[in-house]
Protein backbone atom coordinates (compact mmCIF):
# COMPACT_ATOMS: atom_id res chain seq x y z
CA UNK A 1 0.00 0.00 0.00
CA UNK A 2 1.64 3.40 -0.89
CA UNK A 3 2.29 5.68 1.91
CA UNK A 4 -0.18 8.46 0.88
CA UNK A 5 -3.13 5.87 1.75
CA UNK A 6 -2.46 6.34 5.18
CA UNK A 7 -3.39 9.72 5.10
CA UNK A 8 -6.74 11.23 6.10
CA UNK A 9 -7.89 15.27 5.55
CA UNK A 10 -5.49 17.56 7.43
CA UNK A 11 -2.29 15.03 8.06
CA UNK A 12 1.16 14.90 6.38
CA UNK A 13 3.57 12.42 6.35
CA UNK A 14 7.07 13.57 7.98
CA UNK A 15 10.33 11.46 7.50
CA UNK A 16 11.68 10.52 10.97
CA UNK A 17 15.87 10.10 9.50
CA UNK A 18 15.27 6.94 11.71
CA UNK A 19 15.94 3.77 9.89
CA UNK A 20 13.78 5.08 7.01
CA UNK A 21 10.76 5.68 9.30
CA UNK A 22 8.02 8.18 8.80
CA UNK A 23 5.56 9.68 10.50
CA UNK A 24 1.96 10.57 9.99
CA UNK A 25 1.33 13.85 11.99
CA UNK A 26 -2.74 15.61 11.98
CA UNK A 27 -1.78 19.46 11.03
CA UNK A 28 -5.20 20.33 13.67
CA UNK A 29 -3.87 18.54 16.76
CA UNK A 30 -0.69 18.68 18.65
CA UNK A 31 2.38 17.51 16.66
CA UNK A 32 5.07 15.84 18.54
CA UNK A 33 7.86 18.61 19.67
CA UNK A 34 10.80 18.59 19.98
CA UNK A 35 11.22 17.12 23.46
CA UNK A 36 10.29 13.78 22.45
CA UNK A 37 13.30 13.42 20.31
CA UNK A 38 15.75 14.51 22.61
CA UNK A 39 14.16 12.20 25.62
CA UNK A 40 14.11 9.33 22.59
CA UNK A 41 17.68 9.41 22.64
CA UNK A 42 18.31 9.74 26.46
CA UNK A 43 17.62 6.69 28.08
CA UNK A 44 20.28 3.45 27.85
CA UNK A 45 18.89 0.45 26.36
CA UNK A 46 19.44 -2.44 25.80
CA UNK A 47 17.81 -5.01 23.05
CA UNK A 48 16.10 -7.05 25.80
CA UNK A 49 14.36 -4.35 27.43
CA UNK A 50 10.49 -3.86 27.84
CA UNK A 51 9.59 -0.40 27.56
CA UNK A 52 6.33 1.83 28.42
CA UNK A 53 6.40 5.18 26.63
CA UNK A 54 3.59 6.90 28.92
CA UNK A 55 1.40 9.13 26.91
CA UNK A 56 2.92 8.53 23.46
CA UNK A 57 0.91 10.91 20.90
CA UNK A 58 1.46 9.87 17.57
CA UNK A 59 3.91 7.08 19.01
CA UNK A 60 7.23 8.80 17.83
CA UNK A 61 9.13 7.83 20.92
CA UNK A 62 8.16 4.34 19.98
CA UNK A 63 9.11 4.76 16.88
CA UNK A 64 12.40 6.06 17.51
CA UNK A 65 13.60 3.82 19.82
CA UNK A 66 12.06 0.26 18.41
CA UNK A 67 15.52 -0.64 17.26
CA UNK A 68 17.21 -0.61 20.42
CA UNK A 69 14.36 -2.39 22.68
CA UNK A 70 12.34 -5.93 22.59
CA UNK A 71 9.27 -4.70 22.94
CA UNK A 72 7.21 -1.10 23.77
CA UNK A 73 4.29 -0.63 25.02
CA UNK A 74 2.83 2.81 23.86
CA UNK A 75 0.09 3.90 26.37
CA UNK A 76 -2.00 6.89 25.16
CA UNK A 77 -5.92 8.11 26.28
CA UNK A 78 -6.73 10.10 23.24
CA UNK A 79 -8.55 8.27 21.30
CA UNK A 80 -7.41 10.21 17.90
CA UNK A 81 -3.72 10.39 18.89
CA UNK A 82 -3.94 6.80 19.22
CA UNK A 83 -5.13 5.78 16.12
CA UNK A 84 -2.63 7.98 14.75
CA UNK A 85 -0.01 5.95 16.39
CA UNK A 86 -1.29 2.50 15.52
CA UNK A 87 -1.27 3.81 12.13
CA UNK A 88 1.91 4.61 12.30
CA UNK A 89 3.44 1.52 14.09
CA UNK A 90 1.41 -0.36 11.24
CA UNK A 91 2.65 1.90 8.05
CA UNK A 92 6.65 1.23 9.67
CA UNK A 93 6.06 -2.31 9.75
CA UNK A 94 6.47 -2.19 13.87
CA UNK A 95 3.42 -4.42 14.81
CA UNK A 96 4.91 -7.00 16.34
CA UNK A 97 7.43 -4.85 18.24
CA UNK A 98 5.33 -1.85 18.94
CA UNK A 99 1.79 -2.27 21.03
CA UNK A 100 -0.92 0.73 21.13
CA UNK A 101 -2.66 0.76 24.12
CA UNK A 102 -5.40 3.40 24.29
CA UNK A 103 -5.91 3.86 27.73
CA UNK A 104 -5.29 6.04 30.81
CA UNK A 105 -1.95 5.45 32.72
CA UNK A 106 -3.66 6.89 35.89
CA UNK A 107 -5.87 3.84 35.93
CA UNK A 108 -2.29 1.46 36.01
CA UNK A 109 -3.44 -0.96 38.44
CA UNK A 110 -6.03 -1.93 36.29
CA UNK A 111 -4.66 -1.76 33.17
CA UNK A 112 -1.11 -3.17 33.77
CA UNK A 113 0.88 -6.30 35.87
CA UNK A 114 3.18 -4.61 38.59
CA UNK A 115 6.64 -4.26 37.64
CA UNK A 116 6.81 -5.54 34.33
CA UNK A 117 8.91 -2.85 32.67
CA UNK A 118 12.10 -2.22 32.75
CA UNK A 119 12.55 1.51 31.26
CA UNK A 120 8.94 3.45 31.30
CA UNK A 121 10.12 6.99 29.52
CA UNK A 122 7.49 10.15 29.44
CA UNK A 123 7.20 13.46 28.14
CA UNK A 124 4.35 14.26 30.05
CA UNK A 125 2.54 17.89 30.24
CA UNK A 126 4.43 20.27 31.96
CA UNK A 127 2.74 22.78 33.31
CA UNK A 128 0.26 23.00 36.58
CA UNK A 129 -3.04 24.41 36.33
CA UNK A 130 -4.14 26.95 38.05
CA UNK A 131 -7.69 28.55 39.43
CA UNK A 132 -9.67 30.45 36.89
CA UNK A 133 -7.27 29.18 33.63
CA UNK A 134 -9.31 25.74 32.76
CA UNK A 135 -11.51 27.88 30.27
CA UNK A 136 -8.72 30.13 28.87
CA UNK A 137 -6.60 27.63 27.97
CA UNK A 138 -7.17 26.33 24.41
CA UNK A 139 -5.93 24.29 21.36
CA UNK A 140 -2.48 23.14 21.05
CA UNK A 141 -1.66 25.05 24.78
CA UNK A 142 -3.89 22.33 26.33
CA UNK A 143 -1.35 19.70 25.61
CA UNK A 144 1.18 21.46 27.18
CA UNK A 145 -0.94 21.40 30.56
CA UNK A 146 -2.02 19.19 33.63
CA UNK A 147 -5.67 18.78 32.42
CA UNK A 148 -5.46 14.74 31.79
CA UNK A 149 -2.11 13.63 33.79
CA UNK A 150 0.04 15.49 36.79
CA UNK A 151 3.51 14.91 38.00
CA UNK A 152 2.72 12.70 40.76
CA UNK A 153 0.22 10.77 38.16
CA UNK A 154 3.08 10.06 36.22
CA UNK A 155 5.79 9.71 38.66
CA UNK A 156 3.27 7.07 40.67
CA UNK A 157 2.38 5.44 37.44
CA UNK A 158 5.94 4.75 36.19
CA UNK A 159 6.94 3.34 39.78
CA UNK A 160 4.15 0.71 39.40
CA UNK A 161 5.06 0.00 36.13
CA UNK A 162 9.09 -0.99 36.95
CA UNK A 163 10.62 -3.82 38.13
CA UNK A 164 13.16 -3.26 41.32
CA UNK A 165 15.94 -1.22 39.41
CA UNK A 166 13.74 -0.33 36.62
CA UNK A 167 15.16 2.99 35.13
CA UNK A 168 12.68 5.81 34.76
CA UNK A 169 13.41 8.42 32.01
CA UNK A 170 11.63 11.83 31.67
CA UNK A 171 11.59 15.75 30.05
CA UNK A 172 10.47 18.23 32.14
CA UNK A 173 10.28 21.68 32.94
CA UNK A 174 13.75 22.70 34.80
CA UNK A 175 11.53 24.49 37.64
CA UNK A 176 10.05 22.46 38.66
CA UNK A 177 12.96 20.06 39.70
CA UNK A 178 12.52 20.02 43.40
CA UNK A 179 8.86 18.70 42.82
CA UNK A 180 9.91 16.16 40.75
CA UNK A 181 13.10 15.11 43.32
CA UNK A 182 10.04 14.86 46.13
CA UNK A 183 8.20 12.62 44.16
CA UNK A 184 10.59 10.38 42.90
CA UNK A 185 11.95 9.96 46.58
CA UNK A 186 8.40 9.15 47.66
CA UNK A 187 7.59 6.91 45.51
CA UNK A 188 10.97 4.81 46.00
CA UNK A 189 12.81 6.47 43.01
CA UNK A 190 16.45 7.62 43.11
CA UNK A 191 17.26 10.44 40.44
CA UNK A 192 21.05 9.03 38.97
CA UNK A 193 21.33 11.58 35.68
CA UNK A 194 20.35 14.56 35.10
CA UNK A 195 21.24 16.82 31.66
CA UNK A 196 19.72 20.45 31.48
CA UNK A 197 18.42 21.75 28.04
CA UNK A 198 19.50 25.23 27.63
CA UNK A 199 17.63 27.02 24.46
CA UNK A 200 21.31 29.14 23.78
CA UNK A 201 24.64 28.73 25.52
CA UNK A 202 24.98 31.14 28.79
CA UNK A 203 20.90 31.04 29.17
CA UNK A 204 19.30 29.47 32.06
CA UNK A 205 17.92 25.57 31.48
CA UNK A 206 14.24 25.64 30.54
CA UNK A 207 14.35 21.52 30.46
CA UNK A 208 15.93 19.15 31.69
CA UNK A 209 16.03 15.40 31.08
CA UNK A 210 16.60 13.02 34.10
CA UNK A 211 16.81 9.25 34.96
CA UNK A 212 15.88 7.50 38.07
CA UNK A 213 16.30 3.60 39.41
CA UNK A 214 13.65 2.20 41.49
CA UNK A 215 15.74 1.63 44.52
CA UNK A 216 18.43 2.86 43.86
CA UNK A 217 20.81 4.20 46.68
CA UNK A 218 20.81 8.00 47.55
CA UNK A 219 23.76 9.58 45.70
CA UNK A 220 26.36 9.56 42.87
CA UNK A 221 23.97 11.54 40.95
CA UNK A 222 25.80 12.32 37.24
CA UNK A 223 25.05 15.73 36.37
CA UNK A 224 25.90 15.79 32.49
CA UNK A 225 26.59 18.79 30.23
CA UNK A 226 24.20 20.44 29.50
CA UNK A 227 22.62 19.95 25.90
CA UNK A 228 22.43 23.11 23.54
CA UNK A 229 19.65 23.82 21.31
CA UNK A 230 20.44 26.59 19.79
CA UNK A 231 23.49 28.89 18.20
CA UNK A 232 23.22 32.35 18.91
CA UNK A 233 22.39 33.28 15.15
CA UNK A 234 19.53 30.94 16.15
CA UNK A 235 20.53 27.88 14.26
CA UNK A 236 20.72 24.47 15.61
CA UNK A 237 23.84 23.28 17.34
CA UNK A 238 25.65 20.63 16.13
CA UNK A 239 24.44 17.88 18.97
CA UNK A 240 21.39 18.60 17.74
CA UNK A 241 21.84 18.20 13.89
CA UNK A 242 23.82 14.72 15.50
CA UNK A 243 20.56 13.49 17.39
CA UNK A 244 18.07 14.47 14.34
CA UNK A 245 20.46 12.72 11.83
CA UNK A 246 20.95 15.88 9.33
Amino acid sequence: MSNKNFLRDGERLDDLMRSGRVIIQNENEFCFSMDAVLIAHFPRLKKFFRVIDLGTGNGVIPLLIADEVKEICAVELNSRAADLARRNVELNGLSEKIFVLEGDFRLHREIFKPESFDVAIANPPYTPIKNGEPNKISGIARARHEFTATLEDVVTAARFVLKFRGVFCMIHLASRLCEIVDALHRHQMEMKRLRPILPKAGRDANLIMIEAVVGGRAGNLQFLPPLVVHNEDGSYTNEIHSIYNC
